[in-house]
């Protein structure tokens, strides 16, 4: 039997730890939920009426992945790079069209992360009806804790979220104020993707999103969940 080889290496394996074991989650895509907490839907301009709307999307690559406590540079070609905390949920089961009521059970766990963006091109895009890839799908651009087992947790429907800039709070809020929750993005989501074991979910995030600069430390925090931490170092 012939063995393949390939033109050059293949992508590696893109993967997070797991509390409590050995083993690493192996991470297949990354999925983010636009504008999810209804005030900071309105600190973008952008109010969200869940009566006659529908949770939107975006993705990131799997290999913006970067695992938190890390230091990355600031990114070229912005003069506005924003943190975004969010919780993210973990996927453990394959699912399709799947109901709010099995939800739960597509659950592996959940993190802490940062949707890291280059806040100006997303909005020169948002304004021209582009895709906001250039915003949002960069390099280093996806930050995540350790994943923690559902265990005990269950479907979380709240608990404080919050991340502060060199010790002062930014963002403070609660995942009860989230428009869509975990149950309703799971369902939705999976009426368009055939959802697989190590897909990530970054939920959305609160309102406070902002700029850092060179040499800030960024540290989000869940309940239940953990912490997430990132430090911006020189552009490159």
């Amino acid at each position: 039997m012939t063995q393949q080889t390939y033109l050059w290496n293949p992508q590696p394996v893109f993967s997070l730890p797991v509390r409590g074991s050995t083993a690493r989650l192996p991470v297949k895509r990354i999925f983010c939920v636009g504008r999810n907490y209804h005030a900071h839907a309105v600190e973008m301009g952008r109010p969200v009426d869940k009566s006659t709307s529908s949770p939107f999307y975006f993705t990131k690559a799997n290999s913006t992945l970067v695992e938190s406590g890390e230091t990355v540079p600031y990114p070229t070609g912005t003069n506005n790079y924003h943190f975004e905390m969010e919780l993210v949920v973990a996927i453990g089961a394959s699912g399709f069209r799947v109901s709010e009521a099995d939800a739960a059970g597509m659950i592996f766990g959940y993190a802490a992360g940062l949707d890291m963006t280059r806040r100006d091109l997303q909005l020169v895009a948002r304004e021209a009806g582009r895709p906001w890839d250039l915003g949002k799908d960069f390099e280093k651009s996806a930050v995540c804790s350790e994943i923690v087992p559902i265990g005990d947790l269950g479907v979380l429907d709240s608990g404080a979220i919050s991340l502060s800039v060199n010790g002062e709070t930014k963002q403070s809020s609660d995942l009860s104020k989230l428009i869509w929750n975990i149950q309703e993005i799971i369902a939705d989501l999976s009426r368009f993707y055939h959802l697989e074991p190590g897909d990530l979910i970054y939920t959305g995030t609160p309102e406070g999103v902002g700029a850092v600069k060179t040499g800030d430390k960024i540290v989000g925090t869940i309940d239940k969940v953990g912490e997430v931490s990132l430090t911006i170092g020189a552009a490159e």
